[in-house]
């Protein structure tokens, strides 16, 4: 009996299910290896305020993932796929050692950029830059780092809201990070640095550019746009408190109205990134011709 050679539909029916033993026993490696940097990384979501926006980046993430779905046309790179998963394997393995939880959770997200390419191509990984970065944006710096970016942010904080006061004819002496009123001293804590809603503002920043810009430049001045209006809105924040404790009430300084004054500046914050936003796109939109090339949406 001869054979006759399977035509390209038989081959698309068996492919997968050669696949799909490769693709289980991939993910429940992945799952053995990566579960204990995965849980730890949704725990400081969950207990840590500085680490809080990671709730809403992650399912954000998995979304535009979905969203964007896998490329109809694509090239698996298991030699360079192999070689990263290998590395996010050993920096896991030594991030472990060192009780070092930044590079462990990284580790997670190269890994699975890593798998990406080994069966979808860099083709599929560079499709889902925006929920890769969002990923890794929802990663807590180190402490070490946090601390450093903290105290300038704080010290620039006050020394702004000083200006403020002493411009609204506020006797005020400024002491590093603590403001000396008449009566009264403020001090701006690391807590009050602005640093949170700096990483709020960037994360939105690199989201708005990935939905709505088309060039990389334009993402690119969203987001250094986004670092002077967190350090100005920040220092508008000690400025009001300083007011308010030194005309109105000390009480006002501290407590529920001073959590409430935060929130309403960073609303104010969202705001003004979302008017330079619409701004940036519609110059985008004027400058670059309909029929010239433009960066992929992901949306």
């Amino acid at each position: 009996m001869t054979s006759v050679p399977a035509s390209a539909a038989e081959r698309a029916t068996v492919a997968p299910s050669r696949i799909q033993p490769a693709l289980v026993l991939t993910a429940v490696c992945f799952a053995i290896l990566f579960a204990k940097p995965a849980v730890l990384l949704v725990k400081d979501w969950w207990t840590n305020p500085e680490a809080g926006h990671g709730l809403l980046l992650a399912p954000v993430a998995i979304w535009l993932a979905w969203k964007k779905g896998l490329l109809p046309s694509f090239r698996p790179a298991p030699i360079l796929g192999l070689a990263l998963l290998v590395l996010a394997i050993l920096l896991r393995g030594v991030a472990d050692l060192a009780a070092e939880l930044f590079s462990m959770r990284a580790s997670l997200v190269l890994a699975a950029v890593a798998l990406i390419i080994y069966f979808r191509g860099v083709r599929q990984a560079t499709a889902w830059w925006l929920p890769i970065a969002l990923l890794a944006l929802s990663i807590p710096l180190p402490e070490l780092i946090t601390s450093a970016l903290a105290l300038p942010l704080q010290f620039k904080a006050s020394a702004l809201g000083t200006k403020l006061l002493e411009w609204r004819g506020v006797p005020v002496l400024l002491s590093g990070n603590v403001i000396h009123l008449p009566g009264h001293q403020l001090f701006v804590t690391e807590a009050c640095s602005g640093l949170r809603s700096l990483s709020a503002l960037l994360s939105l920043a690199v989201l708005m550019g990935g939905l709505w810009f088309r060039h990389p430049l334009t993402r690119v001045l969203l987001i250094v746009v986004a670092i002077p209006v967190a350090i100005l809105l920040n220092g508008v924040r000690v400025f009001l408190t300083g007011f308010l404790v030194y005309f109105v009430d000390p009480k006002l300084g501290e407590g529920f109205m001073h959590l409430t004054e935060g929130w309403l500046l960073f609303l104010v914050s969202l705001s003004l990134i979302g008017m330079t936003a619409l701004l940036f796109r519609f110059f985008e939109r004027r400058m670059l011709p309909s029929g010239a090339p433009a960066a992929t949406n992901v949306a």
